[in-house]
């Protein structure tokens, strides 16, 4: 705990506890309440009392003896909630090692019925102290924290029951959330900072395309934490809203009819696109066979298979046509149900094949007067990728290489700059993570941050 607030909530537990772990068999103690306690100690130790319990009450609501909300209200419950977790296990150790040391060594000469009462009433009343610190701060943590996930949250209702393994998962659900709460300040922080220079407002509007097997949702972004995070800094943004499971031709000709629609509506002339995964194949159509080249000013492709996935031939052409075909009335249906109104599995798996996309390359040439860009990432091993990424990333490697668990880094490249990302250590950057999928904070990659200095690129460069 280095902050001073959380270090004073720590000592005045402390001393409290403490306190209350000496007194108690005092006062229980006739002998002991007798020999101690005069009217005018008495009235000091009623008035200490609840000095005290008002001390408890207010380390409750303000662990860290602040009211800063420098990141949000949802980042100072999270930040208290770590907090708070931190003075449980602390005071927990302290008072632990306290009881035994005084028990055995400097408590007085009483083994009245009286004491012991009051030794039980002040270990009762200890472990309910605590256990209002846990519950108050473990509720804070899982109603407020992203980067415990499914996972952690799961491995804490469970490692709480099992001696000593509880300790080792508690120490890890602090260190993620206190982590978190401190990432998020800083970044809210710096976006403060560069609030006036607004380095993401472009010339032109930014329009995200997603990739296959998604749609765009009001109450759920394919984007992650991306979007707002370019409002912050000054971008305005449109989403292509094309189907989700269809060829590149169809969906291709619908993101040519939004981005004219969104031309004609804002008078914005022109518009950058950034899409990921097959999102840029069905751009690189739109402006290349549907007529939408002289409204697009620039298109930055994100980990999209240009050349295709060698791996897709060789499922497609293993796998029985019949069981092809079973499982594409499986996948329209449901994509039906979340708004596709003609959803094609098949077409738009067969679009990503090695063949289909050297035959497409070789019809659409790029256009000379919009800017091509791309990003490639790669995953380190494939337990760095969620499923079905993980399962994926080995065949990919076999057939196509170094990959981000669907994606080869090869395939990803076109256009005039290509940027290749990967950390030195760990699990990698898959394909999900380039879209703040799972709104998981890497260690060395921050998402957030890359796409805000992409687009200040893209407004350094008049586009």
């Amino acid at each position: 705990m280095k902050q001073p607030g959380k270090i004073i909530s720590a000592l005045i537990l402390f001393a409290e506890m403490s306190a209350l772990y000496i007194l108690i068999p005092h006062i229980t103690d006739p002998h002991l309440r007798n020999a101690l306690f005069t009217p005018s100690r008495a009235a000091l130790t009623i008035f200490a009392c609840m000095t005290g319990f008002f001390l408890f009450l207010f380390i409750n609501i303000f662990p860290r003896f602040t009211r800063r909300r420098a990141a949000g209200r949802r980042n100072a419950i999270l930040e208290d909630g770590a907090a708070l977790l931190q003075l449980f296990l602390t005071t927990t150790i302290a008072d632990s090692v306290f009881a035994i040391l005084y028990s055995f060594f400097l408590k007085p000469d009483s083994t009245g019925v009286g004491y012991g009462i009051g030794r039980l009433i002040s270990l009762l009343l200890l472990i309910l102290m605590e256990s209002v610190l846990f519950w108050n701060g473990i509720i804070r943590v899982y109603t407020t924290s992203v980067q415990l996930g499914i996972k952690w949250r799961v491995i804490g209702i469970v490692c709480g029951f099992i001696p000593f393994v509880h300790i080792w998962a508690l120490c890890r659900i602090i260190s993620i959330t206190a982590n978190e709460a401190a990432f998020e300040k800083e970044k809210y922080l710096l976006d403060q900072v560069r609030a006036e220079s607004r380095i993401c407002e472009t010339k032109y509007p930014l329009l995200l395309v997603h990739g296959v097997f998604f749609r765009d949702f009001r109450f759920f972004n394919y984007w992650g934490r991306i979007p707002h995070a370019l409002k912050q800094n000054g971008a305005t943004i449109y989403y292509g809203s094309q189907q989700s499971a269809a060829s590149v031709s169809e969906c291709g000709q619908e993101l040519a009819d939004r981005i004219r629609s969104i031309v004609r509506e804002t008078g914005c002339e022109k518009v950058n696109i950034i899409a990921h995964s097959k999102g840029g194949l069905d751009s690189r159509y739109a402006i290349s066979a549907c007529g939408a080249a002289p409204y697009v000013a620039s298109l930055t492709t994100v980990n999209t298979p240009h050349r295709g996935c060698i791996f897709a031939d060789y499922l497609l052409e293993k796998i029985p046509q019949k069981v092809q075909k079973s499982v594409a009335r499986k996948y329209n249906a449901a994509l039906k149900k979340f708004g596709d109104p003609n959803p094609d599995f098949l077409s738009a798996v067969q679009d990503l094949t090695a063949s289909a996309c050297a035959l497409r390359n070789e019809k659409l040439p790029d256009d000379d007067h919009v800017r091509y860009q791309s990003v490639g990432s790669i995953m380190n091993c494939a337990s760095g990728g969620r499923f079905p990424l993980n399962m994926a990333y080995p065949l990919v490697k076999h057939f196509d290489g170094e990959n981000d668990g669907l994606v080869s880094l090869e395939s990803a490249v076109w256009g005039a700059d290509f940027t290749s990302l990967s950390v030195p250590d760990g699990r990698g950057i898959s394909h999900g993570d380039m879209i703040d999928l799972n709104r998981e904070n890497i260690r060395g990659f921050d998402v957030r941050e890359f796409y805000v200095n992409l687009v200040k690129d893209l407004k350094d460069n008049g586009f």
